[in-house]
This record gives C-alpha cells, sequence and structure tokens, in this order.
C-alpha cells in the first residue's frame, strides 16, 4: 500500500523493516485434532524423560559438560564416538530424504519451537486476551487496567513456563539428580547451575513472547534448506490452485466463471507464520495443516469437494499430475522410508551391542621384545579399561591362546561404576611357540563367567629355529 504525502510529488513507501505482528485465528478441525494428540504427546514425553531411568542411568541425557551421554540407558563416552559419528548420518539422511518426500512435516507437528508455540503459549494467550480479532483489538486499543492486568498475567505465566522448561532442559544435559541438588542445596553452592537456569528462563520467554514465528521463517536453517530439497514431486501442503482459480466472492445470479477458492482469507487469518498458501509453496510454510482445516470447514459450508488445500505435488496443484509421476512419488516413498528404516535398525543394534566395559591395548612405547633366562620371550603392553556401567565389576584378564601367559605388573582387578584403571602388563610366550615374528592375539576381559570385551594386539619376537 503506498500512502500520497501532503504537498509533495513523491509517495511515502511502506516500512519493509518494521516486524509486522502475526495474530493467528484458533485452529480447529480434524487435522488439529490429530497435531493435538502428536504434540502433548511428545510433551508428556518431554517433560517425563529425565525421570525415567533403566538400570539406574537416565532413559535420555546429554552431558556436554562431562562428555557423557544416556541413550535408552546406556552411557556412552568419547570412546563411542563411531556410534554417534553414525547417529548424526542418520539424522542427516533422515531430513534429506524425509524432506524430499514428505516436506516440511517435522516442523508442524514435531518441532519442540511449534509444539511449545502452538500448544502451550499460543493457548495462554487465546485463554487470556481471546481470538486473534480481540487480541489485535486490545494491542491497539488504549491502556487501560483491564489491559495491563491481561498482559501481567499473560507474561507472568509466559516466565513461569519457560522456567519450567528451562529446568527441563537443564535435566536433560546434567541429570535430574543433579539439577535437583541445585533446587535444593544452597545458591552459593551452585552458581553456574543457578544462573544457567535463569538465563536459559529468559532465552526460552525472549523466543516464546517475541521473537516467535521468526524462528521458522529467518533463524532455523531446515526451513532455508528445504527450499533445495523440495522437487515436484515432493508432498507438502499446498492450494490446487488449478482448481481454485480464478478466486471470487460468491454472489448471486453471478455467471463468471470462477473456481472454488471464494477468497474468504480465512487460511491466512489460521496461519502462524502470516503466509497465504495460495501464492505458491513458500520457505515460511511449516505444513502445520491449520490452512486445510480453515478450507476444508469453508468447503463443507458450501458444498464443494474439500482438500481445496491439501497434501499434493507441484504438479498435482497445478493439475499436471500423471499416473507415471504418481507412480515415481510411491516408489520414491517406499524406497526413501525404507532406506529409513534399515539405518535406523543399524543405528538401535549398535546401541544394544555395545560392551560394557571398553579396552584399549596398545604396545608400551619404545619397548620391543625380550628374552628372559627361563627359555621365554615377552613384549609390554599398555591397558586401559572403562567402565560404560553403573555397576561395579570384578573382572579376569585371560588370552584366548593357551600357551600366552599374562604377568599384570601392577594388578587391578575391579573397576568402580562409571570408573577407569590403567594397567601394564607383559604377555610371555615360550620362544619353541614362536612360528612368526608377528603373531595376531586376542585379549579378554572376563567377568561373572562372560566375556565382556575382546581386545586384539600382535606379539612380536623372532620365530623359533
Amino acid at each position: 500500500m503506498e500512502i500520497a504525502v501532503k504537498g509533495s510529488g513523491q509517495q511515502k513507501q511502506p516500512d519493509k523493516s518494521k516486524r509486522k505482528w502475526i495474530y493467528a485465528k484458533k485452529p480447529a478441525g480434524k487435522l488439529f485434532n490429530y497435531r493435538q494428540v502428536v504434540g502433548y504427546s511428545l510433551l508428556l514425553f518431554l517433560f517425563t524423560g529425565p525421570f525415567i531411568k533403566i538400570d539406574g542411568n537416565p532413559f535420555l541425557m546429554f552431558n556436554i559438560v562431562e562428555r557423557k551421554f544416556s541413550i535408552f540407558g546406556n552411557i556412552f563416552y568419547p570412546q563411542d564416538l563411531h556410534i554417534f559419528l553414525f547417529g548424526m548420518l542418520i539424522i542427516m539422511v533422515c531430513i534429506v530424504l524425509f524432506t524430499a518426500v514428505y516436506g516440511r512435516v517435522w516442523c508442524g507437528w514435531t518441532c519442540p519451537q511449534t509444539i511449545f508455540m502452538e500448544l502451550i503459549f499460543r493457548r495462554i494467550e487465546y485463554w487470556i486476551e481471546g481470538d486473534w480479532t480481540k487480541q489485535k483489538k486490545l494491542n491497539e486499543g488504549p491502556d487501560t487496567d483491564a489491559k495491563a492486568w491481561k498482559k501481567l498475567l499473560k507474561h507472568a505465566l509466559f516466565i513461569l513456563v519457560s522456567f519450567m522448561i528451562s529446568n527441563l532442559f537443564l535435566a536433560y544435559i546434567i541429570g535430574v539428580d543433579a539439577l535437583f541438588k541445585i533446587m535444593t542445596d544452597p545458591v552459593n553452592q551452585h552458581i553456574v547451575g543457578f544462573i544457567s537456569i535463569w538465563a536459559f528462563t529468559f532465552v526460552f520467554y525472549f523466543v516464546f513472547a517475541y521473537v516467535r514465528e521468526i524462528v521458522c521463517t529467518r533463524i532455523c536453517p531446515y526451513g532455508r534448506l528445504q527450499g533445495v530439497l523440495l522437487d515436484d514431486n515432493s508432498v507438502t501442503v499446498a492450494y490446487h490452485a488449478a482448481r481454485g482459480e480464478p478466486r471470487g466472492k460468491l454472489r448471486k445470479n453471478s455467471t463468471e466463471p470462477l473456481g472454488d477458492c471464494i477468497d474468504c482469507n480465512l487460511c491466512v487469518h489460521v496461519c502462524p507464520t502470516g503466509i497465504d498458501i495460495r501464492k505458491g509453496t513458500q520457505l515460511e510454510c511449516v505444513s502445520c495443516t491449520a490452512c486445510i482445516d480453515a478450507c476444508d470447514a469453508v468447503m463443507d459450508k458450501i458444498n464443494k469437494p474439500k482438500r481445496l488445500i491439501g497434501f499434493y505435488t507441484l504438479a498435482e496443484a497445478e493439475g499436471k499430475e500423471t499416473i507415471q509421476k504418481g507412480k515415481k512419488r510411491n516408489t520414491r516413498a517406499i524406497v526413501y522410508s525404507g532406506i529409513l528404516v534399515v539405518l535406523m535398525s543399524i543405528f538401535v543394534a549398535m546401541i544394544f551391542s555395545r560392551t560394557d566395559v571398553d579396552g584399549r591395548l596398545l604396545r608400551a612405547k619404545g619397548s620391543t621384545y625380550q628374552f628372559r633366562d627361563d627359555g621365554t620371550v615377552t613384549n609390554l603392553y599398555s591397558l586401559e579399561l572403562i567402565n560404560k556401567t553403573n555397576k561395579d565389576i570384578d573382572y579376569v584378564l585371560e588370552c584366548e591362546d593357551p600357551a600366552i601367559k599374562i604377568q599384570v605388573v601392577n594388578p587391578i582387578s575391579h573397576l568402580a561404576r562409571e570408573g577407569s584403571a590403567k594397567l601394564s602388563l607383559f604377555l610371555i610366550a615360550d620362544k619353541a611357540h614362536i612360528k612368526e615374528y608377528k603373531t595376531n592375539l586376542k585379549l579378554n576381559v572376563v567377568a561373572g563367567g562372560e566375556v565382556i570385551e575382546t581386545m586384539k594386539t600382535t606379539f612380536i619376537a623372532p620365530p623359533a629355529k
């Protein structure tokens, strides 16, 4: 909109740098109900996750400070880096394949930013200030005591919820036990933890009270990434332009040929990012499906088929879909989904097949074989063992080759929970037993009669003549 300046031949351009505050209409409909079930189920899991323990270990914990992670109750240390790298690979593949097939469904249905914003903070806003028209009227209206009390109550609840999310976030990092100590011990004993809680609180408050949809439209890199991942066969929330255009208001006795869209703008009013889905695929669309519910309700009222806005490929939305393209889309969806299932199955198998003890057996630096007077030859090694469980472990070392004897310099047969031990040991063999210069050996860590870790090494000595 251009505004003419009185007494001037020039026109004042609108200030594009000024943010346009979005007032989203309260959504309703079948897909919204499904989204609430998904969202509140994830919230329930999110709030209970830190309190779930398996064999005394947190179900999920990502302790970056101590470089200790717990996934499904399994403790991971830097020695398990290969599992994390594979997990990161799966996440990247999931992003690429899932978006290429199904669009930005993650953002609208399972992203924590969307779930907290739409199912908690915006619900508080609806409860205190009313639907979008009432919110807009309240903000643009005069300052009154009623307005001040509503704003005070709303922001107080926002801070309270942000404080809860901050504690939850910290529980996933340091664990609920450490968080409970911060909450119960004197403040001066946990200054860093206390500051962290309030710092995260105000970050979350600022994001959900003011930044809001900007996280999805400008900050989050995934929103930008989807632009290069989508193609004509990607399924996403789209307006069926071939059916809806040309749009126009319903008028009695009108002979003008119009599409099914009556230009009611309800799809725009319910959009949490403030876009017009009828303008085509846009980076700001988070596939929340609110526009689908709004449009379906209108189609019902005017006796038109539903899904004027629905899940379509770009080709379908333009009325160009063919049988061959449909087959290609379905085949790709099956193949990509199959790849995701295989990768995730391998990742889960890697997690549950991980050993309780991690061992690293290395030849001592600068050492070589040594002959003894009793007719034996020895090699010196350094051994590091790490207990990755929350239980103490008593163990013994055994060589798979019964002809090889083990002599530990500093005997340690007990590993404390989440502890480690460093040993020096000799592997001893009769000279007559040596058949080649380099012999491959396996050393087992045995606890409770079971082999819990196997380490490979080589034994070096001149072969017997």
